[in-house]
């Protein structure tokens, strides 16, 4: 079987915060009226992303690589292959994200309930850093767009 690697070079990713190991977003679109975010992230190789929680319905679509989810550990809890759809409600359970081999590129459709939050970050302890709410979500996607012609 022939393997391919989608091309992300037209991208324009965006640096999520400035946590280490670095990963990167870019908003496909926002929906205020509807309140559907639909974000692609890259979140990199041999990899764990910052602690945090989904507090929003997310659907997922793993574009390139494999999509891994780690407990709080650092153990390896799931590995979701290219192609692979899942639909995730939002949960108390937290999680570190990362690639396989490879950078993966995962597309995110978020669907956050009344009070608006997407993600709260945590700290290697699990102490709440932040959150990443819809608005926050849509003042970054109308910067994104200002900076991006086309």
């Amino acid at each position: 079987m022939t393997s391919y690697l989608f091309d992300d070079r037209a991208i324009h990713w965006n640096r999520f915060g400035e946590f280490e190991p670095p990963f990167y977003f870019h908003i496909q679109h926002l929906d205020r009226q509807s309140r559907i975010a639909d974000v692609l992230f890259k979140l990199p190789a041999h990899g764990q992303i910052v602690l945090h929680r989904h507090r929003a319905l997310n659907h997922t679509f793993v574009v390139q690589g494999e999509h891994r989810l780690y407990e709080t550990d650092g153990s390896l809890r799931e590995i979701r292959p290219a192609g692979s759809y899942t639909v995730s409600p939002a949960s108390e359970r937290p999680h570190r994200e990362g690639g396989g081999d490879e950078d993966v590129i995962i597309a995110f459709s978020i669907r956050p309930d009344a009070d608006d939050v997407l993600y709260e970050l945590l700290d290697d302890a699990g102490q709440p850093l932040g959150l990443v709410t819809f608005p926050m979500l849509a003042e970054l996607y109308q910067a994104q767009l200002a900076a991006v012609p086309g």
